[in-house]
């Protein structure tokens, strides 16, 4: 069965994917939504298998093993042959503090040593600009490569033999070599030496950052895994956090919906913040108010809030096609932008209110919230209580239809519950009364247009007939008990009529492509949190350890699981998941004073 079995390294400046080989087949410049200048991921072609990727291959391959260095970023491949050669190969972006700053260039190592015997390998390297339509202009020296594209040129620092690179030519690895990718500019000392540094400082600065993580008793290491790896997704630069490192890997084989997740949905975002909050890293939090601050401040004079934006606010993110890759496994198309900048989803304003929440109450932040702040947070409020009747997109994003759906009314009452208990805080009682009645105003047309008698359940839309996932967040959000018999009606409908096997659809009806052939992995754990919450713990743990294995080997996730192959779908690896993973965690856990 072909899975996305692939390991992520980066630095919250760039990232790159390599497959269980060492393949480098997916790495974007200079930042997560820029051009692939590897690509072979989304290159199904019938182009060399190089194309697009860069490869270490042992003569003789027989096996390879994987796995990251514990509690870092870092990823250790090894090879082994035959004969009993074997190659190991750590690769990583380095990530530390230097002269009072984080040191993240746009940068990749790759280091080779070998392990046992006499290895042969071959170097292919072959990056590419344009997605794929343009091939480099090279030109070397003695210890270096650089290839030259449009827009940027790459260098390669490396003390292999150069003539060997640049030929593909099997060589033997006698003694470790070390590879340096990035801008066009000069080592400052040897590469070898250099290499071994920025790994050794790499590895202390994410043990570190795991040592102050708060975390549950059980699942330690699946935590950590998804927890740097939502690190990873986060443009420190900007605070942008993106819903995924990649673009159209489809949602199911053959189905076209294929999407670029290579931006910040405010949505996503917000799931994110949350569950690294719930572990006490709260930098991310603070760096993403500072993107969030700018997000406010890009919205139109009529209040509205696009659901996406670009990593450093770009708010066109026009969707088009690159011709020249052939998509996953050949399945295009291979898309760039996003048309859901143009939606209107009113779960927005509610997501960046409670983004935005625990900077009111945490004093921990070393930058607090300014009466600003809390001027542009009451605006986004005041635009979400105008709204919340109102049609839109939903939160999964239909293209072709519009309704009043619930849980964008729902994320509506969270913005103004929210700004109540902000006001209270604040000691503004007044303003705390206004919001406290809008909010109640909006919990009486959900309560009464929303909730259906009949089918004893919330429905999707004002007036509907179905369920989707979402409703699962009334008692996430607060805004219902999980002894509400309205929300046990409402999860024992969703039941019947979006599980398959264990997972979750999103939802069950047809949408703008036909039904949908996959559950979304997310929807699955908030499934799971629903049950613990009502008293199903073992439901949800026995549901917990499905979803655990249905990660790849190191531990990750994309956005989809088929329900009978098990296979992983959909863009990766995706926030959204190993959300859910965390949050499982920290829901089920035993606590530790009981156990320790």
């Amino acid at each position: 069965m072909s899975t996305l079995n692939l390991g992520l390294i980066g630095n919250c400046t760039v990232s790159a994917l390599l497959d269980d080989k060492a393949g480098l087949i997916w790495h974007c410049l200079p930042r997560f939504d820029g051009d692939p200048v590897f690509h072979a991921l989304v290159d199904g072609s019938e182009r060399p298998a190089q194309a697009g990727a860069w490869r270490f291959v042992l003569e003789g391959q027989t096996h390879s093993e994987q796995h990251y260095v514990p509690n870092t970023a870092v990823l250790v491949t090894r090879l082994f042959a035959g004969d009993g050669s074997a190659v190991e190969i750590t690769d990583f972006c380095p990530r530390f503090e230097t002269w009072g700053r984080q040191f993240r260039p746009q940068q990749l190592v790759r280091r080779l040593r070998p392990l046992a015997g006499t290895p042969r390998i071959t170097v292919e390297l072959s990056p590419r600009f344009s997605y794929g339509a343009v091939a480099p202009t090279i030109t070397h020296g003695s210890n270096h490569i650089r290839f030259v594209g449009p827009e940027r040129t790459l260098r390669l620092t490396t003390n292999a033999a150069v003539s060997y690179v640049l030929a593909a030519t099997p060589f033997l690895l006698s003694e470790p070599v070390s590879f340096i990718l990035g801008p066009d500019e000069t080592l400052r000392e040897g590469v070898e030496a250099c290499a071994r540094d920025f790994q050794e400082q790499t590895e202390r600065h994410w043990q570190l950052w795991v040592r102050r993580l708060a975390l549950p008793l059980k699942w330690q290491k699946q935590v950590i895994r998804a927890a740097i790896t939502l690190k990873l997704c986060t443009f420190e630069d900007t605070g942008a956090i993106v819903a995924a490192m990649t673009t159209s890997i489809p949602e199911a084989a053959h189905t076209t919906r294929n999407w670029d997740y290579r931006y910040c949905w405010l949505r996503d975002a917000f799931f994110v913040v949350r569950a690294l909050n719930s572990l006490s890293e709260v930098e991310t939090m603070e760096h993403y108010l500072r993107y969030l601050a700018n997000v406010v401040g890009t919205g139109s004079d009529s209040g509205h809030l696009q659901p996406v934006f670009g990593i450093a606010l770009e708010k066109a993110l026009i969707e088009g096609e690159a011709t020249a890759l052939a998509g996953y496994r050949g399945m295009g198309p291979v898309r760039i932008g996003n048309q859901a900048h143009e939606h209107f989803q009113h779960d927005v304003y509610g997501n960046v209110v409670l983004a935005a929440s625990q900077a009111y109450f945490d004093e921990r932040l070393l930058r607090k919230p300014t009466d600003a702040d809390w001027q542009r947070l009451q605006e986004i409020g005041e635009h979400a209580w105008r709204v919340h009747r109102q049609p839109d997109a939903g939160m999964w994003e239909l293209r072709t239809r519009a309704r009043v759906h619930t849980s964008s009314t729902l994320m509506c009452w969270a913005a103004c519950d929210r700004l109540a208990k902000i006001a209270k805080h604040r000691c503004e009682l007044e303003r705390a009364a206004h919001w406290q009645t809008r909010a109640e105003a909006i919990r009486t047309a959900i309560d009464t247009e929303a909730f259906s008698p009949l089918l004893n359940s919330y429905t999707e839309s004002f007036g509907g007939r179905d369920v989707e996932a979402g409703l699962l967040l009334m008692a996430e959000v607060g805004y219902t008990s999980s002894s509400d018999p309205r929300f046990l009606g409402t999860l024992s409908l969703i039941e019947k009529r979006l599980r398959r096997g264990p997972y979750l659809f999103r939802y069950a009806a047809a949408d703008d492509f036909g039904l949908p052939e996959t559950a979304f992995n997310i929807c699955t754990f908030w499934y799971l949190d629903a049950l613990a919450r009502v008293g199903r713990k073992a439901e949800a743990e026995e549901l917990f350890e499905t979803m655990l294995a249905r990660c790849n080997p190191l531990g990750l996730l994309s956005e989809d699981v088929h329900p009978e192959t098990g296979e992983l779908w959909g863009n990766y690896p995706q926030t959204y998941s190993l959300v859910g993973i965390i949050n499982a965690a920290m829901r089920l856990s035993s606590p530790w004073e009981n156990s320790v």
